[in-house]
């Protein structure tokens, strides 16, 4: 089974199964992490909001416009952040690093 690390809110890593075709918020809520995620991962608020490692960031593809918009909308956005209901978990995605960006 393929794996993603997912760093908490206050510095913890998380080594997390991953089940593929999954969203990465769907594997990181399951796994009982603290996101939000409150519209369920229809692309509609940004409380799935994370960081992803800058190695793992160029292997993903571009967001649609609609993730975006939501990402415009956040706290704290990075050239790196990146809605976590709107990457899907892949082969290639196995060992990609997140870190769970500041509630708000």
């Amino acid at each position: 089974m393929a794996k993603i690390y997912v760093v908490d809110r206050e510095g913890t890593e998380h080594e997390l199964e991953a089940e593929l075709g999954w969203s990465l918020m769907e594997i990181i809520r399951e796994a009982g992490l603290p996101i939000e995620a409150a519209c369920g991962g229809c692309c509609a608020c940004a409380t799935c909001h994370v960081y992803v490692e800058p190695e793992w960031f160029a292997r993903l593809p571009e967001p649609e416009e609609e993730e975006q918009m939501m990402l415009d909308e956040a706290f704290e956005v990075k050239d790196t952040s990146r809605l976590s209901c709107q990457i899907k978990m892949t082969e290639e995605l196995d060992g990609i690093r997140v870190t769970l960006a500041p509630e708000f």
